[in-house]
Protein backbone atom coordinates (compact mmCIF):
# COMPACT_ATOMS: atom_id res chain seq x y z
CA UNK A 1 0.00 0.00 0.00
CA UNK A 2 1.26 3.55 -0.79
CA UNK A 3 2.82 5.79 1.77
CA UNK A 4 -0.21 8.33 3.48
CA UNK A 5 1.71 11.83 3.34
CA UNK A 6 0.48 14.63 4.93
CA UNK A 7 0.52 16.27 1.46
CA UNK A 8 -2.08 13.58 0.35
CA UNK A 9 -4.14 14.45 3.07
CA UNK A 10 -4.01 18.04 2.44
CA UNK A 11 -5.04 17.84 -1.61
CA UNK A 12 -8.20 15.55 -0.67
CA UNK A 13 -9.32 17.96 2.04
CA UNK A 14 -8.80 20.50 -0.43
CA UNK A 15 -10.98 18.77 -2.97
CA UNK A 16 -13.90 17.37 -0.33
CA UNK A 17 -14.06 20.03 2.45
CA UNK A 18 -13.59 16.79 4.48
CA UNK A 19 -12.37 16.71 7.87
CA UNK A 20 -8.42 15.85 8.40
CA UNK A 21 -8.88 12.21 10.13
CA UNK A 22 -11.87 11.42 7.20
CA UNK A 23 -9.45 12.76 4.91
CA UNK A 24 -6.75 10.26 6.03
CA UNK A 25 -8.94 7.19 6.94
CA UNK A 26 -10.46 7.56 3.11
CA UNK A 27 -6.77 7.42 1.88
CA UNK A 28 -6.04 4.14 4.49
CA UNK A 29 -9.08 2.16 2.87
CA UNK A 30 -8.52 2.88 -0.74
CA UNK A 31 -4.57 2.07 -0.69
CA UNK A 32 -3.68 5.89 -1.46
CA UNK A 33 -6.07 6.66 -4.52
CA UNK A 34 -7.16 9.96 -4.08
CA UNK A 35 -10.51 8.90 -6.64
CA UNK A 36 -11.48 5.92 -4.82
CA UNK A 37 -10.85 7.88 -1.67
CA UNK A 38 -13.38 10.82 -2.92
CA UNK A 39 -15.72 8.14 -3.79
CA UNK A 40 -15.28 6.98 -0.26
CA UNK A 41 -15.87 10.25 1.56
CA UNK A 42 -19.27 10.81 -0.82
CA UNK A 43 -20.73 7.45 0.04
CA UNK A 44 -20.14 8.50 3.36
CA UNK A 45 -21.75 11.55 3.53
CA UNK A 46 -18.32 12.95 4.10
CA UNK A 47 -17.93 15.26 0.82
CA UNK A 48 -21.02 17.53 0.73
CA UNK A 49 -19.74 20.67 1.21
CA UNK A 50 -16.67 19.56 -1.69
CA UNK A 51 -18.27 22.39 -4.24
CA UNK A 52 -18.32 24.79 -1.13
CA UNK A 53 -14.55 24.32 -0.60
CA UNK A 54 -13.40 26.05 -2.74
CA UNK A 55 -14.97 29.22 -2.18
CA UNK A 56 -13.26 32.15 -0.19
CA UNK A 57 -14.46 32.06 3.56
CA UNK A 58 -13.64 35.68 4.44
CA UNK A 59 -16.15 36.72 7.11
CA UNK A 60 -17.27 35.02 10.35
CA UNK A 61 -16.22 35.68 13.85
CA UNK A 62 -13.07 35.87 16.03
CA UNK A 63 -14.32 34.71 19.55
CA UNK A 64 -12.05 34.39 22.76
CA UNK A 65 -11.99 32.08 26.29
CA UNK A 66 -10.92 32.91 29.30
CA UNK A 67 -9.57 30.59 32.21
CA UNK A 68 -8.15 32.29 35.13
CA UNK A 69 -4.49 33.75 33.99
CA UNK A 70 -4.79 31.92 30.48
CA UNK A 71 -6.69 32.72 27.47
CA UNK A 72 -7.32 31.68 24.23
CA UNK A 73 -8.26 33.79 20.52
CA UNK A 74 -9.18 31.50 17.54
CA UNK A 75 -10.51 33.09 14.14
CA UNK A 76 -13.36 30.61 12.39
CA UNK A 77 -14.32 31.85 9.07
CA UNK A 78 -17.67 31.96 6.84
CA UNK A 79 -18.56 33.49 3.48
CA UNK A 80 -20.89 36.27 4.83
CA UNK A 81 -21.62 37.81 7.73
CA UNK A 82 -25.12 36.91 7.52
CA UNK A 83 -23.66 33.35 8.90
CA UNK A 84 -21.56 34.72 11.21
CA UNK A 85 -25.27 36.10 12.91
CA UNK A 86 -26.46 32.56 12.99
CA UNK A 87 -26.41 31.11 16.63
CA UNK A 88 -25.47 27.97 15.48
CA UNK A 89 -22.49 28.99 13.87
CA UNK A 90 -21.72 31.51 16.97
CA UNK A 91 -22.17 28.50 19.44
CA UNK A 92 -20.08 26.27 17.92
CA UNK A 93 -17.28 29.04 17.53
CA UNK A 94 -17.49 29.38 21.63
CA UNK A 95 -16.98 25.83 21.95
CA UNK A 96 -13.63 25.89 19.44
CA UNK A 97 -12.71 28.70 21.63
CA UNK A 98 -13.07 26.71 24.68
CA UNK A 99 -10.75 23.59 23.35
CA UNK A 100 -8.54 26.43 22.46
CA UNK A 101 -7.78 27.05 25.72
CA UNK A 102 -6.94 23.22 26.31
CA UNK A 103 -4.32 22.52 23.64
CA UNK A 104 -2.93 26.22 24.74
CA UNK A 105 -3.91 27.82 21.26
CA UNK A 106 -1.95 25.60 19.19
CA UNK A 107 -4.45 25.57 15.60
CA UNK A 108 -3.24 22.07 14.53
CA UNK A 109 -3.53 20.55 17.92
CA UNK A 110 -7.38 21.88 18.10
CA UNK A 111 -8.09 21.22 15.01
CA UNK A 112 -7.82 17.33 15.78
CA UNK A 113 -8.84 18.13 19.40
CA UNK A 114 -12.35 16.05 19.87
CA UNK A 115 -14.84 18.83 19.95
CA UNK A 116 -17.65 18.79 23.07
CA UNK A 117 -20.53 16.89 23.04
CA UNK A 118 -20.16 15.03 19.26
CA UNK A 119 -18.09 11.97 18.24
CA UNK A 120 -15.47 14.18 15.89
CA UNK A 121 -13.26 16.32 15.82
CA UNK A 122 -12.93 19.99 15.58
CA UNK A 123 -12.33 19.91 12.20
CA UNK A 124 -14.72 17.74 10.91
CA UNK A 125 -17.67 19.55 13.02
CA UNK A 126 -16.54 22.49 11.01
CA UNK A 127 -17.32 20.30 8.25
CA UNK A 128 -20.47 19.05 9.38
CA UNK A 129 -21.60 23.02 9.71
CA UNK A 130 -20.60 23.28 6.55
CA UNK A 131 -23.21 21.05 5.37
CA UNK A 132 -25.66 22.01 7.62
CA UNK A 133 -25.71 25.97 6.77
CA UNK A 134 -24.68 25.61 2.91
CA UNK A 135 -21.62 27.94 3.16
CA UNK A 136 -17.82 27.69 2.84
CA UNK A 137 -16.10 27.86 6.63
CA UNK A 138 -12.33 27.12 7.85
CA UNK A 139 -10.76 27.38 11.14
CA UNK A 140 -8.30 29.90 10.49
CA UNK A 141 -6.33 30.15 13.33
CA UNK A 142 -5.88 30.35 17.11
CA UNK A 143 -3.32 31.78 19.73
CA UNK A 144 -2.76 31.58 23.80
CA UNK A 145 -1.26 33.46 26.00
CA UNK A 146 -0.96 33.36 30.02
CA UNK A 147 1.05 34.87 32.56
CA UNK A 148 1.76 32.98 36.16
CA UNK A 149 0.18 36.32 38.61
CA UNK A 150 -1.78 39.31 37.12
CA UNK A 151 -4.54 39.03 34.04
CA UNK A 152 -5.23 37.94 31.01
CA UNK A 153 -8.24 40.75 29.33
CA UNK A 154 -10.01 40.46 26.78
CA UNK A 155 -11.66 43.31 24.15
CA UNK A 156 -13.87 43.05 21.80
CA UNK A 157 -14.53 45.29 18.69
CA UNK A 158 -17.61 45.54 16.82
CA UNK A 159 -18.92 42.50 19.14
CA UNK A 160 -21.16 40.44 17.90
CA UNK A 161 -22.14 37.82 20.74
CA UNK A 162 -21.17 36.51 23.77
CA UNK A 163 -17.57 36.58 23.24
CA UNK A 164 -17.54 37.16 19.63
CA UNK A 165 -16.50 39.90 17.30
CA UNK A 166 -14.78 41.03 13.87
CA UNK A 167 -11.75 42.78 16.33
CA UNK A 168 -10.56 40.55 19.43
CA UNK A 169 -7.59 41.02 21.53
CA UNK A 170 -6.02 39.54 24.62
CA UNK A 171 -3.80 41.34 26.45
CA UNK A 172 -1.75 39.71 29.05
CA UNK A 173 -0.29 41.73 32.12
CA UNK A 174 1.92 40.05 34.93
CA UNK A 175 1.64 41.62 38.34
CA UNK A 176 0.50 40.60 42.13
CA UNK A 177 -0.87 44.07 42.13
CA UNK A 178 -4.70 44.80 42.82
CA UNK A 179 -6.64 42.52 39.98
CA UNK A 180 -9.53 45.29 39.16
CA UNK A 181 -7.08 47.81 38.75
CA UNK A 182 -4.90 45.53 36.57
CA UNK A 183 -8.52 44.19 34.26
CA UNK A 184 -9.09 48.31 33.94
CA UNK A 185 -5.39 49.32 32.20
CA UNK A 186 -5.63 46.21 30.39
CA UNK A 187 -9.09 46.82 28.80
CA UNK A 188 -7.61 50.60 27.76
CA UNK A 189 -4.33 48.66 26.51
CA UNK A 190 -6.43 46.04 24.61
CA UNK A 191 -8.61 48.54 23.29
CA UNK A 192 -5.88 50.73 22.07
CA UNK A 193 -3.83 47.36 20.56
CA UNK A 194 -7.43 47.00 18.53
CA UNK A 195 -6.69 50.70 17.23
CA UNK A 196 -3.29 50.80 17.02
CA UNK A 197 -2.51 47.18 14.93
CA UNK A 198 0.95 47.23 16.46
CA UNK A 199 3.18 44.89 14.89
CA UNK A 200 5.51 43.83 17.67
CA UNK A 201 5.56 44.10 21.47
CA UNK A 202 8.91 45.27 21.18
CA UNK A 203 11.45 46.42 19.28
CA UNK A 204 13.69 43.20 19.18
CA UNK A 205 10.25 41.24 17.91
CA UNK A 206 10.10 43.08 14.83
CA UNK A 207 11.09 41.12 11.52
CA UNK A 208 14.66 42.30 11.22
CA UNK A 209 14.55 42.18 7.56
CA UNK A 210 11.61 44.72 7.69
CA UNK A 211 13.74 46.93 10.10
CA UNK A 212 16.61 46.78 7.50
CA UNK A 213 14.41 47.91 4.79
CA UNK A 214 12.99 50.28 6.43
CA UNK A 215 16.33 51.71 6.86
CA UNK A 216 17.30 51.88 3.82
CA UNK A 217 14.35 53.53 2.37
CA UNK A 218 14.84 56.27 4.65
CA UNK A 219 18.66 56.59 4.15
CA UNK A 220 18.50 57.27 0.35
CA UNK A 221 15.63 59.64 1.64
CA UNK A 222 17.69 61.07 3.91
CA UNK A 223 20.54 61.47 1.11
CA UNK A 224 18.67 63.26 -1.37
CA UNK A 225 18.38 65.96 0.98
CA UNK A 226 22.26 66.47 0.14
CA UNK A 227 23.24 67.02 4.17
CA UNK A 228 26.58 65.55 4.84
CA UNK A 229 26.83 61.73 5.77
CA UNK A 230 26.73 62.81 10.20
CA UNK A 231 23.31 64.96 9.26
CA UNK A 232 22.27 61.98 7.30
CA UNK A 233 22.52 59.83 10.38
CA UNK A 234 20.76 61.68 12.42
CA UNK A 235 17.76 62.18 10.47
CA UNK A 236 17.80 58.52 9.90
CA UNK A 237 17.64 57.87 13.74
CA UNK A 238 15.01 60.21 14.40
CA UNK A 239 12.71 58.53 11.61
CA UNK A 240 13.10 55.17 12.85
CA UNK A 241 12.71 56.76 16.42
CA UNK A 242 9.42 56.85 14.41
CA UNK A 243 8.80 54.21 12.62
CA UNK A 244 9.02 52.11 16.13
CA UNK A 245 6.35 54.71 17.68
CA UNK A 246 4.18 53.42 15.10
CA UNK A 247 4.83 49.83 15.03
CA UNK A 248 6.05 48.68 18.49
CA UNK A 249 3.46 48.60 21.19
CA UNK A 250 5.31 49.39 23.77
CA UNK A 251 6.63 52.14 22.23
CA UNK A 252 3.72 53.78 20.96
CA UNK A 253 1.89 56.36 22.31
CA UNK A 254 -0.92 55.72 24.34
CA UNK A 255 -4.32 56.33 22.18
CA UNK A 256 -6.41 56.82 25.18
CA UNK A 257 -4.54 60.21 26.57
CA UNK A 258 -2.20 60.93 23.19
CA UNK A 259 1.44 61.49 25.09
CA UNK A 260 1.94 58.89 27.13
CA UNK A 261 3.78 55.35 25.78
CA UNK A 262 2.22 52.28 26.52
CA UNK A 263 5.38 51.09 28.22
CA UNK A 264 4.71 54.01 30.89
CA UNK A 265 1.39 53.03 30.97
CA UNK A 266 2.37 49.47 32.09
CA UNK A 267 5.05 50.43 33.87
CA UNK A 268 2.57 53.35 35.85
CA UNK A 269 0.45 50.15 36.88
CA UNK A 270 3.12 48.28 38.47
CA UNK A 271 2.80 45.65 35.94
CA UNK A 272 4.59 43.59 33.18
CA UNK A 273 3.08 43.80 29.66
CA UNK A 274 4.21 39.69 28.91
CA UNK A 275 1.91 39.84 25.07
CA UNK A 276 -0.54 40.15 23.69
CA UNK A 277 -2.39 38.96 20.32
CA UNK A 278 -4.94 40.72 17.99
CA UNK A 279 -6.97 39.19 15.40
CA UNK A 280 -8.92 41.43 12.60
CA UNK A 281 -11.57 39.33 11.02
CA UNK A 282 -10.12 38.11 7.73
CA UNK A 283 -7.20 40.43 7.97
CA UNK A 284 -4.64 39.44 4.67
CA UNK A 285 -7.59 37.35 2.92
CA UNK A 286 -8.09 38.23 -0.29
CA UNK A 287 -11.80 38.34 -0.87
CA UNK A 288 -12.98 37.77 -4.56
CA UNK A 289 -15.11 40.51 -5.92
CA UNK A 290 -18.35 38.16 -7.38
CA UNK A 291 -19.84 38.07 -10.34
CA UNK A 292 -23.60 38.38 -9.18
CA UNK A 293 -24.62 38.07 -13.25
CA UNK A 294 -22.58 34.98 -13.42
CA UNK A 295 -23.54 33.46 -10.31
CA UNK A 296 -27.11 33.33 -10.93
CA UNK A 297 -26.30 32.07 -14.61
CA UNK A 298 -24.23 29.41 -13.08
CA UNK A 299 -26.77 28.45 -10.59
CA UNK A 300 -29.26 28.26 -13.13
CA UNK A 301 -27.70 25.61 -14.44
CA UNK A 302 -27.72 23.79 -11.47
Amino acid sequence: MAEITAKMVKELREMTGAGMMDAKKALVENGGDKDAAVDWLRTKGLAKAAKKAGRTAADGLVAYALDGTKGALVEVNAETDFVARNEKFQAMVRDIADVALTVDGETDKLRAASYPGADKTVDEQVTAMVATIGENMALRRSEGISVNSGVVVPYLHTPIADREGKIGVLVALESTGDKEALEAVGKQVAMHIAAARPQSLNIEGLDQAVVQREKDVLSEQAKASGKPDNIIEKMVEGRIRKFYEESVLLEQIFVIDGETKIKDVVKNAGAELKGYIRYELGEGIEKEEDDFAAEVASLSKG
